[in-house]
């Protein structure tokens, strides 16, 4: 008696080494995957599944301690300092101020000391414009450049312009220009550092967002210049963001070298 092979026996072949199956034995069962999927051609692209876009995730604006360490602890000193100055004694907290001052008087005998002190208070309490500025800066700098190099770019704002300020203020006193009492004049605060990481951040900023920001921020400032109620901590805002715009090519090669994953998502870079 004559076998017959139908067409679909015809075409089953082994799945694991594509021979053809045997005419004489029975069907052979076949995993529904073998026959699902084609066999993959040595050298040729393996496909991939698509990865889903990720959508805007605005709370990436604001410190975390995982992604944003250097600006979540700092932003926890400086709220615990903004508490106690609003509930500690006035006197003491004059008294504190005072000794964190960074007049020229305690820049010339205890410099580091004061430089520190300086940026654990925020001029005008927590409800200051500069606080907001503080968080949502230093979080997009850091997440651009890290944590370390954020920090750098804070310090060198924070430092080089009160050093330069103020010196200017030690040379006018010698000059005759200023009074004796203007080498313990009270400085202190975080809006140098804040002016400097704002300039180096508009560096990373796209064009349509970098301009219209630092135009503003930059008008701003000279505006309270022309006030003249505090020129010399006007000046050191204004040179504090001349130095983070001077940051830029720094702060550029930082980014290009930070890992894609560790990077702020391109519509949160938009934001901010």
């Amino acid at each position: 008696m004559e076998r017959t092979v139908s067409a679909a026996d015809a075409m089953l072949t082994d799945p694991e080494t594509g021979a053809p199956l045997l005419d004489g034995m029975p069907r052979q069962r076949v995993a529904p995957s073998a026959l699902a999927a084609p066999a993959a051609v040595p050298g040729s692209p393996v496909p991939c599944a698509p990865v889903p876009a990720a959508g805007p995730r605005p709370w990436l604006l604001l410190p975390t301690p995982k992604g944003t360490p250097f600006t979540f602890a700092y932003a926890a000193v400086l709220v615990a300092t903004s508490l106690f100055a609003r509930y500690a004694a006035p006197a003491l907290t004059h008294a504190l101020y005072r000794a964190s001052s960074t007049d020229v008087a305690h820049l010339v005998h205890d410099p580091v000391q004061v430089l520190v002190a300086s940026a654990l208070w925020i001029a005008g309490g927590i409800t200051s414009t500069y606080t907001l500025v503080f968080l949502l800066v230093l979080t997009a700098l850091e997440r651009r450049i890290g944590a370390r190099r954020a920090a750098a770019v804070f310090l060198s704002g924070h430092v080089l312009a009160t050093l330069v300020t103020e010196g200017f203020v030690g040379l006018a006193v010698l000059a005759g220009r200023l009074p004796a009492t203007s080498l313990h004049r009270l400085d202190y605060g975080i809006s140098f550092g804040v002016a400097a990481s704002l300039g180096a951040l508009t560096g990373l900023m796209p064009p349509w967002l970098r301009w219209p920001v630092l135009i503003s921020f930059a008008a701003m400032l000279l505006q309270g210049l022309a006030a003249f109620a505090d020129p010399m901590s006007d000046w050191g805002h204004v040179l504090s963001l001349a130095i983070g715009v001077a940051l830029w090519p720094v702060v550029r090669g930082w980014q290009r070298g930070r890992p894609v994953a560790a990077r702020v998502p391109a519509g949160v870079a938009a934001a901010v």
